[in-house]
């Protein structure tokens, strides 16, 4: 005997944001997305505030905002990321180099390369995460 799917109101709260976050066509107002986020408390507290947009077994995109002077440490991904800047400007400092991203700049790093990421303005950026073989985790 075969489940009949739920229907949205059956769904729990976590299954209706994985599905939000891995339906088959997502679009986003990232201009409405960003003037949300600032408003958050913890953009206030904190600095920082990130946002998955998309969120597959292979493929991430998050929404990060970072306020003027606000210092991502050092850190390294096991995927080739892209930093895609949005507003303001950062400092993506590498081992061996030191970019300056501003709206609009698209930068793309190969995996397992160290990396802090600086906010010289209040910034907002898209990183996009991808796994060529899936991230090992369900979404």
């Amino acid at each position: 005997m075969t489940q009949a799917p739920k229907t949205s109101e059956e769904l729990t709260a976590k299954e209706r944001e994985l599905a939000a976050l891995t339906a088959p066509l997502l679009t986003f107002n990232l201009t409405a997305e960003m003037e949300r986020l600032r408003r958050e408390g913890h953009w206030l507290k904190d600095g920082r505030i990130s946002e998955t947009l998309v969120k597959y077994s292979d493929f991430r995109i998050v929404l990060i905002l970072m306020q003027a002077g606000t210092l991502m440490q050092e850190h390294k991904a096991d995927a080739r990321i892209s930093i895609h800047g949005l507003s303001g400007r950062l400092m993506v400092q590498l081992p061996e180099k030191t970019v300056e991203l501003s709206a609009g700049d698209l930068l793309v790093l190969e995996k397992c390369l160290p990396h802090d990421v600086k906010a010289v303005e209040d910034s907002a950026f898209l990183l996009s995460i991808s796994w060529p073989h899936g991230d090992g985790q369900e979404a």
